[in-house]
């Protein structure tokens, strides 16, 4: 008896395993169809000049899944726009011109996606000067902050932008994609800059506002007194919500936080009573959905990095946030394959830019059979 219950359960797993590999395959080849059949004749997608950015977060989601290869003519031809936003004189991958907009942002994405072509002989000598260019972007001595400043480690839009929070996860990304390690000096200098954007009272925020809160959330930007998104009132409290939290932690982690270190523990329990796949838990009402897609990517690369496999939230309740964040897109996704956000806010209006996040969110939830 207990032989055919053993194998009762495993063929029932089985079962469940192949129905979830099904889906995940079913929304990952409509969405890779959808970004093949909206490329722009010059390789990029988007329209100019936001296509520098957006370019990479399409390629990126694309290798990412594993179901496309570098050598695929869309990909390949993504690579090459990419290729010509490198500017080798000064270091960045963001166009030509000697003013480019979002240097951040479009340089640390592109990096990511010139890392997932796994090409080091082709690309070793670009991602090198693009990593040296966001070193000196990021606020540091060279600007005349020193570490206890609220600007110092973060990184802005460029070098003359305040930090933030957004912009740091992706400086951080790139650094840790182009294989710099966590105690690589800017990364213990953006890990400054992001635990004080933490919601906790510590050795590691002092900051006046820091334990008015105190649940462990990240708000938008430590600098300048702090800014959060959840309201556009300056004299609100600084609340914390959930894309800047999983942003928090997960950087964390790439600048060498353990799992039993206050902030991540506190960042945890935050997650643990904010779990959702529903909207971008900490917003009010208004803005739930702001962000959504930014919410999932970040959320499936924080969770998969976390090496959590079963999610226990607050109440005790476990959840395959795998299956979660796959069923969450399942549902959104048009008949065309693409995504948008009816609440455009952040270019989330932008089929191209959500479709490559959700794709980004997909590389990190492929199903047990699938890995």
């Amino acid at each position: 008896m207990r032989r055919f219950c053993l194998a009762a359960f495993a063929l029932v797993f089985a079962a469940g395993s192949s129905r979830a590999a099904d889906d995940w395959d079913t929304v990952v080849d409509k969405a890779i169809a959808s970004l093949k059949a909206s490329q722009n004749a010059d390789g990029s997608w988007g329209a100019p000049p936001r296509n520098r950015g957006v370019t990479g977060v399409v390629i990126t989601g694309l290798l990412q899944t594993g179901k496309v290869t570098p050598d695929d003519p869309v990909v390949a031809k993504g690579l090459k726009f990419i290729e010509s936003l490198v500017n080798p004189k000064a270091g960045h991958i963001a166009g030509p011109e000697a003013a480019v907009q979002l240097q951040n942002y479009v340089t640390s994405i592109n990096v990511m996606a010139l890392q997932a072509a796994n090409r080091p002989d082709k690309y070793k000598a670009v991602v090198g000067d693009a990593v040296k260019f966001l070193k000196k972007l990021q606020w540091d001595e060279e600007e005349g902050k020193k570490p206890e400043d609220d600007f110092f480690g973060g990184a802005g839009y460029d070098s003359k932008s305040r930090p933030d929070l957004s912009n740091t996860q992706f400086f951080i990304d790139a650094l840790q994609s182009a294989g710099v390690s966590g105690d690589d000096p800017a990364l213990k200098k953006a890990l400054l800059f992001v635990s004080r954007c933490q919601n906790l009272k510590s050795e590691f925020n002092d900051r006046p506002w820091a334990g008015k809160i105190n649940d462990g959330s990240f708000i938008y930007s430590a600098a300048g007194g702090g800014q959060t998104k959840t309201t556009d009132d300056p004299n609100a409290p600084l609340t914390g919500y959930g894309s800047m939290t999983y942003a928090g932690i997960k950087s964390m982690i790439y600048c060498g936080v353990g799992k039993d270190d206050p902030r991540y523990q506190k960042a945890l329990e935050w997650i643990g009573k904010n779990y959702t796949v529903d909207a971008n838990p900490g917003m009010p009402p208004d803005r739930a959905e702001w962000g959504l897609y930014y919410y999932y990517h970040t959320m499936a690369k924080a969770l998969d990095v976390m090496g959590v496999s079963e999610f226990t939230d607050a109440s005790g309740a476990k959840h395959n946030w795998r299956a979660d964040i796959v069923a969450a897109l399942a549902k959104r996704q048009k008949p065309d394959g693409s995504w948008t956000n009816a609440k455009d806010r952040w270019m989330e209006g932008d089929p191209n830019l959500v479709t490559g996040y959700a794709l980004m969110a997909l590389s990190h939830c492929k199903p047990t059979a699938k890995k």
